[in-house]
């Protein structure tokens, strides 16, 4: 009897142990610095992972064979991450199937960047591939980029398109930002580390650890979900190359491959491509996923680019006049009356300061000055959307001082900054008016973007 129930224990705790939240929700962890993103999705955090089993030795020798620039390490929280994906065979099976449309899209931003081709991966841990991911503070898209650092990395957001959204444009923005983080820590994982919690917290975890720069020295540093991200991210590229010997099949991916790239010099609403081609418009709308309105905003001066599948070579007198006949434009609903309007109060002078009235919303005050909500509360460090009344707020992104003013020169062509602990080149780059982590670099010489406290560095006036 004894032996009976030391055995029932033992299996329940066996199930306990392996029990872990399911992984593909849409939560958030923010961080607390510059970087592509503040929050990512929350990982089930293993805090007593699941003893390897006896086919460690296998996944270790599968993983070092997949293994090109970025170390590919197994060890235990690593097996705990790959049960976890296998344990959700059908959502993995729908990414793989994305991947046949996203993966080239990532590749080829990636080699243009000069950036381990694996590092694609990251985004299934990010978003499972969907462009309309969207995290409980705003970040966004598949790469899942914060509404500031999305601007400071080169994307646009306004009424009409969220680039965030764009799968070529937030991956080349991606990166970009891996990339100076690359250069700065010299170790790939570190920079995927620091894409989750920013690069201070990595920077704070290196010197806890005495000066460590590799991942799994400074773990136990690190914020709980990047002690976790890491890990994730191996095991995906693990489950994206072995799916098949753990039963998982991948979906048919019902996104077009073959595609064209059109230029879009006026206002089309998405619906009438559809009709003119006669094409299924939620298929044209996940091709175009930055319209936010599903109207191409493109102009003489700013085309934009529109995706469309394949057609026969007979519908294309029926696309020439979609793009070329201005009764197409004239079609278009409502908002593009409003677009006039939007660029009208744009260019003209706004305050910089708005205070609150009472029944205004933060949405409210937006619209007035034809800006995001998302604006607003980033410029004004906000964490709801409650506008309190009599609270003044920020409605201009150059009202924004930095921290400590830097010390003007009279005789150069740019300014002073004091380097303060904790603080990072993107971030630097983010408090200037045209400053970026590349000008930084080269005006100082910093071969790889080290900082100090207390050093004093030059930033371009522009």
């Amino acid at each position: 009897m004894k032996k009976t129930l030391t055995l029932i224990i033992c299996l329940l705790s066996l199930q306990f142990a392996k029990a872990a939240p399911d992984f593909f929700q849409n939560d958030k962890l923010t961080g607390d610095d510059i970087k592509a993103h503040t929050d990512t999705t929350i990982l089930p955090v293993v805090n007593q992972p699941a003893p390897l089993p006896y086919q460690s030795g296998i996944y270790k020798k599968r993983l070092d064979s997949i293994k090109k620039d970025i170390p590919l390490d197994y060890n235990e929280y690593v097996q705990s991450y790959i049960e976890i994906y296998m344990r959700n065979r059908e959502e993995m099976g729908k990414v793989l199937g994305l991947t046949k449309y996203y993966f080239p899209i990532y590749e080829k931003a990636f080699h243009d960047a000069g950036i381990p081709d694996e590092i694609k991966y990251l985004s299934i841990v990010e978003s499972k591939l969907d462009p309309y991911a969207v995290s409980r503070v705003g970040a966004t898209g598949p790469w899942q980029f914060m509404f500031t650092t999305a601007r400071l990395y080169g994307l646009n957001m306004d009424d009409y398109v969220d680039e965030r959204r764009d799968p070529i444009q937030a991956s080349y923005a991606a990166a970009a930002y891996l990339k100076d983080a690359y250069q700065e820590f010299g170790d790939w994982l570190l920079a995927i580390a620091s894409y989750n919690c920013g690069k201070s917290n990595v920077e704070r975890a290196i010197e806890k650890a005495g000066g460590a720069t590799d991942f799994w020295s400074i773990r136990q540093y690190l914020p709980n979900e990047t002690r976790g991200y890491v890990p994730a991210f191996i095991a995906v590229a693990y489950v994206m190359n072995y799916y098949n010997h753990h039963n998982i099949v991948p979906q048919v991916c019902n996104i077009a491959m073959k595609t064209d790239t059109v230029l879009v010099n006026k206002f089309l609403p998405l619906s009438t491509v559809a009709q003119t081609l006669n094409l299924d418009l939620a298929q044209l709308t996940i091709l175009n996923p930055s319209y936010k309105r599903q109207i191409i905003n493109g102009t003489a001066n700013k085309p934009r680019r529109m995706i469309i599948p394949q057609i026969d070579k007979t519908k294309y007198a029926a696309l020439y006049e979609a793009l070329n006949n201005s009764t197409y434009a004239a079609a278009a609903p409502q908002p593009m009356v409003y677009a006039a309007a939007y660029h009208e109060r744009k260019e003209a002078k706004t305050p910089s300061y708005h205070k609150v009235r009472r029944g205004e919303t933060l949405r409210d005050i937006a619209d007035n000055y034809g800006i995001e909500v998302q604006d607003i509360k980033v410029w004004n460090h906000l964490h709801s959307n409650k506008a309190v009344v009599g609270q003044r707020l920020k409605v201009k992104e150059s009202a924004d001082e930095p921290e400590e003013k830097p010390a003007k020169s009279k005789t150069h062509n740019y300014v002073t900054y004091k380097v303060k602990r904790g603080d990072t080149l993107s971030g630097i780059a983010s408090k200037f008016d045209g400053a970026s982590v590349a000008k930084i670099r080269e005006l100082n010489g910093l071969k790889k973007g080290e900082l100090q406290p207390g050093m004093t560095i030059k930033i371009s006036k522009g």
